[in-house]
């Protein structure tokens, strides 16, 4: 094997996944020099200590504290950058592609704010940019997007995206534990942050939708075109009553295109017990896309994870290179081509679970299905259950499909009516059909 043509890589960063790329390419050498007929050098590695204990051996005349002398290299053909953070990383990697260096990423954030910048730049300078890794680990699902559907017109994207979110969840939902319990035991496992806001809140599911939607309906979506509520207010009756109306809760991220409109959130939200969403559990992530010609599919594996995100990473490499020896680099990037139109709330529709602490008096009912009458709202369920307070009832209404302005409008009243004591909560339910 010592004919092969080497590829020299530049690795910026050398944490959890880091460490796992250079495990991957290291260890399975062989395999890559048969899947490219190239063998794979990393000859800088860019650390921000290099005195640093490591739980691999790396020789310590390739790791540098100086980015430049990574992206500077002339002999280095492909960046593979698992530092995260926005800046400087997109400056490093701008920098990269003018070059004409090939770039593989897991950087979510990055990918989800100037992602169409960057591929830009990458079509410009006929330049590789893949991030597989950056949207649900080990799922090949931006693969599937890009090639597996490129025949197709999808309609709809619909997932669990973030693994600590869904671990969370599945716990109360199993347990009955509060969310606060369940979180703390979360941390000491490992699976969440000691600072977990950007995963309890929705932000990371959200840059992931991103990602995910610019890809599926080939607009520059970013971050902030997406609606975002996280799971902090799920309460363990949430779950138990959701249990009794047929229904799981997950944080769902929902992307859905009708008529060139986009909509894109994500949110806890009921899902019918016999969807397979419904059955994910732990820290796994799932992902459903609905095409036109193809009907329903599903992504499932681990969503995290030193191994299965740097097997994203070294897949996207393989790619990289074996495009490298067909001369074809740079024409898989396909930047967002189509206007971005979002829709307004009158256009966003759905079925709804709603949760109301009412006064326990004759005709409440009644008042409360007249106001919805006249918001154009109808019944599909009603659960009524006592409340641990006295003279106070729990109302539990599932509604048919409705507007999310309709919703809107009808939640105001709601506030304003002495029969009321409280909306404790609105989450919207998924069925699973195709919109």
């Amino acid at each position: 094997m010592s004919g092969e043509k080497e590829i020299k890589v530049g690795l910026l960063g050398l944490g959890t996944v880091g460490t796992g790329v250079a495990k991957l390419i290291e260890g399975h050498q062989e395999d890559l020099i048969k899947q490219t007929g190239n063998r794979i050098t990393i000859k800088k590695i860019l650390v921000q200590d290099k005195d640093k204990k490591r739980e691999i051996s790396i020789d310590k005349q390739l790791v540098t504290d100086d980015p430049w002398e990574v992206l500077k290299d002339s002999e280095i053909d492909v960046i593979i950058e698992v530092m995260g953070n926005i800046h400087p990383t997109y400056e490093y990697l701008m920098f990269a592609l003018e070059k004409g260096k090939h770039v593989v990423t897991a950087n979510k954030d990055l990918m989800a704010l100037h992602g169409a910048e960057l591929l830009a730049m990458a079509s410009e300078h006929h330049c590789d940019l893949y991030y597989e890794a950056s949207v649900a680990g080990g799922i090949p699902i931006i693969r599937a997007l890009v090639e597996g559907f490129a025949s197709d017109r999808i309609t709809k994207v619909v997932g669990i995206v973030n693994g600590t979110t869904n671990y969370i969840l599945s716990k109360m939902s199993e347990e009955g534990l509060p969310f606060d319990e369940v979180l703390v035991k979360a941390q000491e496992l490992g699976y969440a942050e000691a600072d977990p806001t950007s995963d309890v809140e929705g932000y990371d599911a959200a840059r992931k939708m991103a990602i995910l939607s610019n890809l599926a309906f080939h607009m520059d979506v970013n971050v902030h075109d997406v609606e975002v509520k996280g799971i902090t207010k799920v309460t363990e009756e949430d779950i138990r009553f959701g249990k009794q109306l047929g229904y799981e809760i997950k944080l769902l991220g929902i992307a859905k295109q009708n008529d060139n409109l986009l909509e894109v959130s994500i949110q806890p939200t009921m899902v019918n017990k016999h969807h397979p969403l419904a059955k994910v559990s732990g820290v796994y992530n799932a992902i459903y896309v609905y095409g036109e010609a193809v009907g329903e599919t599903m992504f499932y594996g681990p969503g995290a994870g030193q191994l299965p995100t740097a097997t994203a990473v070294v897949s996207d490499l393989v790619t990289v290179i074996k495009q490298m020896n067909l001369g074809v680099n740079g024409r898989g990037v396909v930047a967002p081509y189509r206007p971005k139109q979002l829709k307004s709330d009158d256009l966003i529709t759905s079925r709804y679970f709603i949760r109301l602490r009412v006064l326990d008096q004759i005709g409440v009912l009644a008042k409360i299905t007249q106001h919805m009458a006249e918001h154009m709202i109808s019944l599909q369920e009603i659960l009524q259950l006592p409340d641990t307070e006295e003279q106070k009832a729990q109302l539990i209404l599932i509604t048919h499909e409705t507007s999310k302005a309709q919703l809107n409008k009808f939640l105001a009243l709601m506030e304003k009516l002495e029969i009321i004591d409280q909306i404790s909560s609105v989450f919207p339910v998924e069925e699973g059909e195709i919109a």
